[in-house]
Parts: structure tokens; C-alpha cells; sequence
């Protein structure tokens, strides 16, 4: 079968789709049916690199002190250089797998896509969704990423928590109107009040003039 062509998003960002960079796009064109629209397609946000970025600099640091102090011992001077390459490798292969994961989101499913070399694709179908809910912490709060924690009929699923989603309030709103559109309640109704009635048309008022009615001459 073959994938739907992805739509690119809206100049303005749109309200449809949250897209976040090409190799988003091609992600939504890959993993998708034919005829599935995409609403969401975005990778976690960027502070889930810092703790990875912070144990990298220090393995470093240490290899680099190594290099340092064993100058004159090259069996010193080869561990350093070693500990430096596992260091940036570490680093390197972790924003790897931040470039290629995606959280997608279509009317019919969710999927995350993983993997660097080998890639993997879990799916949630939206009708096996029973609840969501929305976590956001201090630090999500002050750099812009929260918590999904999905709840869905059957067996736990892999989906059932995604961390460091970026704009997670905007994302919850589009997901909840997809998911419990029969939630949302009408115009005027946010109280959970009836509908206000419509007034009853009031019958005109005020005077109409008629044409005289033109009676034949009595007798003389």
C-alpha cells in the first residue's frame, strides 16, 4: 500500500498540524495509510537532551584529564583518548535518536517512531483510548514540555506515557478535541446550563393606513 503524500503545514503554524522540521514530514508520509491525515508530527522537546549533554561533558572532562596527566605514559594517554571518543559518542548517538523519534498523531491512531539503526513503530488506535491526561513539572513549565499519560482499554500498551513533548498544552487540546469531541459543549453551554432560549418573535405593533374603500353613491 502506498503512503499518503505528507502536507506541508500552514506558513503561520497553522491550527491543523504541528510539524516540526522535514524529517517530520517524512515520517508522516512513511508510517501512515493512504488517505490518513496527519495532525500532529513533532519531536520531544529539546531539554530531554540536557542530563545526556551533562554525563557526556563530564566523561570528557575526565578523559581529557587523562590525556592531560599521561603524557608521558601512553597506556594513561590511550585510556583518556578512549574515554573522550565514548563520551562524544555517547553524546552523538543520544541526539541521533532525538533527530529520528516522532510523536505522530492522525483521526485514526498515534505512533511514536524510534530507533537510529534499527528503526521501531508503536501504535495506539484511537479507539482503544479511554483517557488522557496532561503532566507538566517546574521545569516544563519554565521550558515548554509536559507529560502525556494515555490510558487505553485492554493491556498496558507502550504508549501509555510520553515525556518531553514540546507545547504539550497546545498538543492536549487537539488531542482531546479528537479523541472526546462528544465532550465539548456547545456554544453557551461551558456551565453545563441549558441553552439559552431563543426569544419568540414579537407581533408588530403601530399603525397601518389602507387604501379607502370606495362605497357606490346611495340613492338621491
Amino acid at each position: 500500500m502506498s503512503a499518503a503524500p505528507a502536507s506541508r503545514p500552514p506558513a503561520d503554524g497553522g491550527t491543523r498540524t504541528l510539524y516540526a522540521g522535514q524529517r517530520a514530514r517524512k515520517d508522516v508520509a512513511k508510517y501512515l495509510l493512504e488517505g490518513e491525515e496527519p495532525i500532529i508530527a513533532t519531536r520531544r522537546h529539546w531539554a530531554v537532551l540536557l542530563w545526556p549533554t551533562v554525563k557526556a561533558v563530564l566523561v570528557v572532562v575526565l578523559g581529557g584529564w587523562l590525556l592531560t596527566a599521561g603524557r608521558d605514559f601512553p597506556l594513561i594517554r590511550g585510556l583518556g583518548l578512549l574515554v573522550v571518543l565514548a563520551g562524544l559518542g555517547y553524546l552523538g548517538l543520544r541526539l541521533a535518536e532525538w533527530y529520528m523519534r516522532h510523536f505522530i498523531v492522525s483521526p485514526r491512531r498515534m505512533l511514536l517512531t524510534s530507533g537510529v539503526i534499527a528503526r521501531t513503530v508503536t501504535l495506539l488506535p484511537r479507539r482503544r483510548i479511554t483517557d488522557l491526561t496532561w503532566q507538566e513539572t517546574f521545569g516544563g513549565q519554565l521550558l515548554g514540555y509536559g507529560t502525556f499519560r494515555i490510558e487505553s482499554a485492554g493491556q498496558d500498551q507502550a504508549l501509555s506515557k510520553i515525556t518531553f513533548l514540546p507545547r504539550a498544552d497546545v498538543l492536549y487540546q487537539k488531542i482531546s478535541v479528537l479523541l472526546f469531541p462528544g465532550d465539548i459543549p456547545p456554544p453557551g453551554d461551558e456551565f453545563g446550563d441549558e441553552e439559552p432560549t431563543p426569544p419568540r418573535p414579537q407581533p408588530p405593533t403601530g399603525r397601518h393606513d389602507t387604501q379607502p374603500i370606495n362605497l357606490p353613491p346611495g340613492p338621491g
